[in-house]
C-alpha cells in the first residue's frame, strides 16, 4: 500500500485579513470609501470647486482609513462586537414587587 502525503491547509476557519484590516473592518472601509464617492459626486454636482471637494474628500479619506485601523488594531476581530454587546446589557435589574416570583402556573 503507497503511502499518501497529503498537505494541511492551516487557513482553514482563520478570519480573513488585507493589509493588517481583520475581518469585519475591511467591510467598513469599503463601505466608507464608497461614502465618499457618493459624497464627492454630491458636492461635485452642486457646483463646488474640484479642488475643495478633492480636498474634503482626501482629509474625511484620510480620517477614516486612521480610524478604521486604530479600531482594527484596539479591538481586534470580535473585540468591536463585544463592547457593543456590553452596552446593552442593563447595569441594574430593580423588581419593585415580589408578586411575579409568587405567581404559580
Amino acid at each position: 500500500m503507497a503511502n499518501s502525503v497529503y498537505q494541511i491547509n492551516k487557513g482553514i476557519n482563520a478570519s480573513i485579513e488585507f493589509k493588517g484590516l481583520k475581518a469585519q473592518y475591511i467591510w467598513y472601509l469599503g463601505g466608507g470609501v464608497v461614502g465618499l464617492l457618493i459624497v464627492f459626486a454630491v458636492m461635485y454636482l452642486i457646483g463646488l470647486p474640484s479642488w475643495l471637494c478633492i480636498g474634503v474628500i482626501l482629509l474625511s479619506g484620510t480620517g477614516l482609513v486612521v480610524k478604521i485601523y486604530g479600531m482594527s488594531n484596539k479591538y481586534g476581530e470580535h473585540g468591536l462586537m463585544k463592547v457593543l454587546a456590553k452596552k446593552q446589557v442593563p447595569k441594574v435589574l430593580r423588581s419593585r414587587s415580589r408578586r411575579i416570583f409568587l405567581v404559580v402556573k
